[in-house]
C-alpha cells in the first residue's frame, strides 16, 4: 500500500539520481578540461589526487561514455514525474526537444574541431552540452508525465474538462431541481442539481450578471409555487423576479 512516506522516499530517490547525473557530466567537463581549469587556477593537490583516481575509471576515459552514463541517471530521474491537468503538450514538440537535445549533447565533440582557441573550445563544448541535457530533461519530463496520465485511470479524462455528475431527475414533494449541462468525454451532456430538502435555507451568490436569477431564482419560484408553497418575494433591485 502507498503511503505519504513512500512517496516522498521515492521523491528523494529521484531527486538524487538527477543530482548525480548532473554530478557526473560536471566531473565529466571537468576531467576533460582539466589543463584548462588547472590554468585558472580551480583545483588543489586534495582534488588533483582525488580526480586523478576517478579519471582511471574506464566511464570517464573517453568522452561518450561518462555523458551515457548521465544520460541514464536523468533517465531514472524522470520516472516518477507527475502530470499537471492544465499541461498541452503535443509529441510534435517532445520530438523536437528530444531530438535537438540529444543532437547538441552527442554532438557538441564536432565543436572541439573549429581553429580557435583552448578556452573557446571548452566554453562551447561544456555549453552547447548542458543546453542539450536541459533540452532532454524537458522533453524527458513530458513523455514521463504523458505516459503516466495514459496509465492511470483518470476520472477527469483526457481532456481533463471535469467528471461524471448527477445524471439522475431526483424529485419529492419539497425538492427544487435544477437544470444544468457539463462536458464529459468530448461531449455536452444534460445533469440535474438537485436540492432534496430546502428547509434549512439556500444561499445564492454570485457577480452581478453571473446568472443567478436565471438558473436558480427563476427555479425555486416556478417549482415552490408549483407544489402549493406559499412565497414572499422583495427584490428592491430586479422587479422581473416579482413578476414571475
Amino acid at each position: 500500500m502507498n503511503t505519504g512516506e513512500d512517496g516522498q522516499a521515492l521523491r528523494k530517490i529521484l531527486d538524487l539520481s538527477r543530482m548525480i547525473s548532473a554530478f557526473v557530466l560536471g566531473l565529466h567537463f571537468y576531467i576533460r578540461f582539466f589543463q584548462l581549469f588547472a590554468d585558472l587556477g580551480w583545483h588543489t593537490s586534495l582534488t588533483d589526487k582525488i580526480l586523478g583516481n576517478i579519471a582511471r575509471i574506464p566511464v570517464f576515459e573517453g568522452w561518450f561514455m561518462a555523458k551515457g552514463l548521465a544520460t541514464v541517471f536523468l533517465a531514472i530521474s524522470l520516472l516518477g514525474v507527475k502530470g499537471r491537468k492544465d499541461e498541452k503538450i503535443t509529441i510534435k514538440r517532445i520530438g523536437i526537444f528530444l531530438s535537438a537535445g540529444l543532437a547538441l549533447y552527442f554532438g557538441a565533440i564536432l565543436f572541439l574541431f573549429l581553429p580557435i582557441p583552448a578556452e573557446l573550445l571548452a566554453s562551447f563544448y561544456i555549453s552547447i552540452s548542458t543546453v542539450g541535457f536541459l533540452l532532454m530533461l524537458a522533453a524527458g519530463t513530458w513523455i514521463s508525465r504523458r505516459i503516466r496520465n495514459l496509465l492511470e485511470k483518470d476520472i477527469f479524462n483526457v481532456e481533463n474538462e471535469t467528471f461524471p455528475q448527477e445524471e439522475r431527475l431526483l424529485e419529492n414533494e419539497y425538492s427544487v431541481n435544477l437544470p444544468a449541462k457539463y462536458r464529459y468525454n468530448g461531449e455536452s451532456r444534460s445533469s440535474w442539481i438537485n436540492l432534496i430538502n430546502l428547509f434549512r435555507g439556500l444561499l445564492v451568490a454570485g457577480t452581478p450578471g453571473a446568472g443567478k436569477s436565471y438558473f436558480v431564482i427563476r427555479h425555486l419560484i416556478d417549482q415552490l409555487m408549483g407544489k402549493g408553497f406559499s412565497m414572499f418575494l422583495y427584490d428592491f433591485k430586479y422587479v422581473r423576479n416579482e413578476a414571475v
